[in-house]
Formats: structure tokens, sequence, C-alpha cells
């Protein structure tokens, strides 16, 4: 099936309610995009669990090697793995306590979506979660 995300109310609501990120792939390197968007989410009070086996830390928060390694509830898993990760990563996610699975701006996985949406999850691909927050109404 196509991917289809859910409405931009739903995205803000999501973003809304949410406290913790997970962030596959996140870099401790200041000049990536993972580092910049999860540094800017941190700023505005969501907790970032760096997902990355090859950091100790990031933003100053210990790192995790896999989803299954957190604690806890995960309000949103938000990826920035190449498109080619997604279904491996939707396998993990499905394994484990978190809400929605977000692949940031340009990626994107038919196979890894119809996979959990057939599992009741939501999903949203393909877009900046950042992005969607300056678009939302912040609260």
């Amino acid at each position: 099936m196509a991917i289809l995300n859910p409405e931009r109310s739903v995205i803000h609501q999501i973003l809304k309610r949410a406290k913790r990120i997970a962030v596959v792939g996140l870099s401790d390197n200041p000049e990536r995009t993972s580092y910049q968007i999860s540094e800017r989410m941190q700023q505005e009070g969501y907790t970032i669990i760096p997902v990355n086996p090859r950091v100790d830390e990031v933003l100053g928060e210990k790192a995790v090697a896999s989803l299954a390694e957190i604690e806890g509830h995960i309000d949103i898993v938000d990826i920035f793995r190449k498109s080619e990760y997604l279904p491996e990563l939707a396998k993990e996610f499905d394994k484990i306590d978190a809400d929605v699975f977000w692949a940031q701006s340009g990626i994107s996985s038919e196979e890894a979506y119809d996979f959990l949406k057939e599992r009741g999850h939501t999903v949203i691909m393909d877009r900046c979660i950042m992005v969607e927050y300056l678009l939302s109404d912040k609260g």
C-alpha cells in the first residue's frame, strides 16, 4: 500500500503529547542534521535518547546501541538512517513500547510502512520532526 501520513493536525497532537524521543542514527557531530534537529527538540523540552552504537553520549544524554536497550516508554522513535534500514528498524520498533515510528525527510519504505500499519502502529515517513513542530501551534 502507499505511504499515507496522518493529517497534519494529528501530527501536531502527537508532538504536543510527546515527551521522550529516541533518535536512531543521532550523530555526536554538531555539523550533522540529526544533531542539529535533536538539539533543537531538546531545547523545546523533549527528552532525547540517542540510539547509535558508535557513540557514548550525545547532547548530554547517554547513548544506547539499539531501541531494545531503552528503559521505559518512548513516545516517538525518530529515524535518521537510510531508507534501506527501515524494514529492520520497523521489526525492532514492533518489539518495544513506543507510540510513533517517524522517518525523517527523504526517508521512507513501503515495506516498513506496511509491516507497521498491519500491526496497528502510527507511522510518519518523509517528514522532518522539527519542521512539523515549528508548524504546530507548539502547545
